[in-house]
């Protein structure tokens, strides 16, 4: 009977998450045009193009990172600025010491599809960040992993936009 039961429950959550048009989510979804995104930046060697070039890979996209933009694309030209990080004060303990900062990273980048205009965008990333007097060893490598995790979460928001900014781009032309 308890069986008999869970199965009803079961079945019934099913009907009801598809009769409301449930479904789950694709990859993100770049026109048919678009094989490979070339990405290039302000400054050599950027930590961003790097984490967003390993990151296409996950999404299935073919990504190639040059130091200059001199080569012509037939896909996606993906240009990133210099990024920006800033240190916001949260918190002090009594002492007067800072307890907790909010690191704020910017990130700009100028998106441009075959045929299409350019498309700025900018987005911040934002993180909590303790900064205990007690515990100073290894605090410029601690910073450092906070840094590389918001790096793949700023090429994470870039490789999902992509596809809602290559419907913006066929809009404006």
């Amino acid at each position: 009977m308890r069986r008999l039961l869970r199965y009803t429950v079961v079945l019934s959550a099913l009907f009801a998450l598809g009769g409301c048009g449930f479904h789950l989510r694709s990859a993100p979804s770049l026109p048919e045009n678009v094989k490979s995104v070339l990405i290039t930046s302000a400054r050599a060697h950027a930590p961003l193009a790097r984490a967003l070039h390993n990151r296409l890979t996950v999404y299935g996209l073919n990504g190639v990172y040059q130091q200059d933009s001199t080569s012509s694309n037939d896909g996606v030209s993906l240009y990133l600025l210099p990024e920006k990080l800033e240190r916001r004060l949260l918190s002090v303990y009594t002492s007067g010491q800072v307890a907790e900062y909010e690191l704020i990273y910017t990130v700009r980048y100028r998106v441009q599809f075959p045929d299409e205009e350019a498309i700025m965008a900018t987005f911040d990333v934002m993180r909590d960040y303790q900064d205990d007097p007690d515990q100073v060893l290894a605090k410029s490598r601690e910073l450092e992993l906070v840094l590389d995790e918001m790096r793949a979460e700023a090429a994470d928001i870039i490789i999902r936009r992509l596809s809602s900014q290559a419907s913006a781009a066929k809009l404006i032309n």
